[in-house]
């Protein structure tokens, strides 16, 4: 049994990365003492039911400040910019006065300089992002990857993982390494009404946020209904003191609507209930790193649409009947699946949990023998 540190920038925005950090530390338990290093409100505890994750016996350790700067940080939050990699050289800085006390660390926040051995879980570079057409890394990140961005040669040594091929890419255009590819936990969604069954509606899950392009969604299913096609939307997500001020966008405009409902924090149950009985599923967000939404929507037994960029295609197989480049392009690829009365194709049980916490375990466990 060892000591193994996981180090993570934040909890607060409760995305696919977070689901990835608590099932990290789930399968590492099963073998080792685990310390999970991170800064922000939100606990593991808190997101132990949404993301179906037993770390009760996990050690949490936070800067002495960590109040104050996560509350700070969230206000700041749309005046400062990106924060992820900021927050990740907070916790990476504040776990060095602790690294000496474990054998192995894990890092499920990107890459980051470290102590070798570790293994780095990488959803997105974070460091080194200036030449990258795609990336939105903000004024300082210059600054951040000077404090704690590896060099390429550290990056050789380490256990490097992505969340998606189109990740690995980007990961080896900076840094001319290549991750190996394992997809996020995705639990298997069963027990969904037959299609007959199911409701005409689309749901928009995930952090309500603007890159989400939450509002974006609403004027998609008005354009469908302008059309006439009788369809609603559910936004489901969590909402981030981060986001306030758009949350607060979101609801009044669903509040406007009849058609749209607003649904936050829900528990685990009502997610998989609000999936098994409804057809369609939507995501939004550009060059989605991997698209975890959009691979539950595919697990539920759903038709999912999703932008033509990032890890979203691998999940869709690059069906061009299912991706769009533009707004305009979105309500056109509903409305022609809704007017074919296409059902789900699109294989299911890809990426379930336990192949993911038995990989991480192999990872954790080969790195700790190197």
């Amino acid at each position: 049994m060892a000591q193994v540190a996981v180090v993570h920038n934040t909890l607060d925005f409760q995305g696919g990365a977070d689901a990835v950090c608590l099932a990290t530390c789930e399968a590492l338990l099963t073998e080792h003492d685990v310390t999970l290093f991170t800064l922000g409100e939100t606990a593991p505890t808190d997101l132990a039911d949404r993301f179906e994750a037993d770390v009760a016996d996990i050690v949490v350790r936070t800067p002495l400040a960590n109040p104050w700067i996560a509350k700070t940080l969230s206000r700041l939050g749309p005046t400062f910019g990106p924060q992820l990699a900021f927050r990740s050289v907070l916790v990476g800085q504040y776990f060095m006065f602790h690294a000496d006390s474990f054998d192995l660390t894990v890092s499920t926040a990107n890459e980051i300089s470290l102590p070798v051995p570790s293994l780095q879980y990488v959803h997105y570079p974070q460091f080194h992002l200036r030449n990258l057409e795609h990336a939105t890394h903000g004024r300082l990140n210059q600054l951040w990857s000077w404090i704690a961005g590896p060099e390429r040669e550290t990056l050789q040594n380490t256990t490097l993982l992505a969340n998606s091929a189109w990740t690995a890419d980007t990961v080896e255009e900076i840094y001319d390494v290549r991750p190996t590819v394992l997809h996020p936990p995705v639990d298997s969604i069963d027990g969904g009404l037959n299609w007959e069954q199911r409701e005409n509606g689309i749901i928009i899950l995930g952090r309500i946020a603007p890159d989400k392009r939450v509002l974006e969604a609403i004027t998609i299913v008005d354009r469908l209904r302008d059309r006439g096609q009788d369809v609603h939307l559910h936004i489901v997500g969590s909402a981030p003191r981060l986001y306030r001020p758009y949350v607060e966008r979101v609801t009044t405009e669903a509040d406007r609507r009849a058609h749209v409902t607003l649904e936050r924090d829900v528990s685990r149950e009502r997610l998989e209930a609000l999936l098994r009985t409804h057809r369609y599923g939507l995501n939004l967000k550009s060059n989605e790193h991997f698209g975890m939404s959009v691979a539950e929507y595919v697990e539920a037994g759903m038709i999912a649409f999703a932008p033509d960029g990032g890890g979203q295609r691998e999940i869709l197989n690059g069906r061009s009947d299912r991706l769009f480049d533009s707004i305009a392009a979105a309500v056109d690829t509903i409305e022609t699946s809704l007017e074919r009365d296409d059902r789900p194709s699109v294989p299911r049980d890809r990426f379930d949990r336990e192949r993911f916490k038995s990989k991480i375990r192999t990872h954790a466990n080969r790195t700790l023998d190197r």
